[in-house]
């Protein structure tokens, strides 16, 4: 099964701040190069910042769950919010001119959406149930408001395909 976790916190720094910790904490987890950090400035400005790499390792089909994160964020900002967020380049131009069809009417994800009001940031990981306990182990430590969801997987092979190409 494949979740969506997301940690919120007040202050557009915060969370990139509880993410050093987590660094320190466990540098050997590989959730730390898969989680992605959204914040939003006091002028609304969205902004999504990925720790991933570009030539991640193969996860069930080739692209990883970093890659994955990045993609759902993208598809939950829609084509305006991907580009001012700087989501990754060509693999988000790839993404939103696909015009993928995903299901975003779950209610944490929504809920998730309207939690990122002005001044506030949020860590993101879409992953396994095993990634995610370690991720959830981690994020114990910083606090924060925690989300999370079931995705479809459907959605996420329509993800990966989008992300392929």
């Amino acid at each position: 099964m494949i979740r969506f976790k997301a940690v919120t916190f007040e202050g557009r720094k915060t969370a990139s701040k509880a993410l050093d910790t987590l660094e320190g904490n466990f540098p050997m987890k590989r959730w730390v190069d898969d989680v992605a950090i959204v914040s939003r400035g006091k002028l609304g400005v969205l902004r999504v910042h990925s720790t991933w790499a570009q030539d991640d390792d193969n996860v069930d089909g080739g692209i990883g769950w970093g890659a994955v994160t990045g993609g759902l964020l993208g598809a939950l900002a829609g084509p305006a919010g991907a580009v001012a967020g700087a989501l990754g380049g060509a693999s988000v131009g790839g993404l939103i001119g696909t015009g993928i069809d995903i299901d975003m009417a779950d209610p944490e994800l929504e809920s998730f959406a309207q939690s990122l009001h002005d001044d506030t940031s949020a860590l993101v990981l879409v992953a396994d149930e095993p990634t995610l306990a370690e991720f959830s182990a981690g994020v114990e430590m910083v606090g924060g408001r925690i989300i999370e969801t079931d995705i479809n997987e459907r959605d996420i092979k329509a993800l990966r395909k989008a992300l392929k190409s």
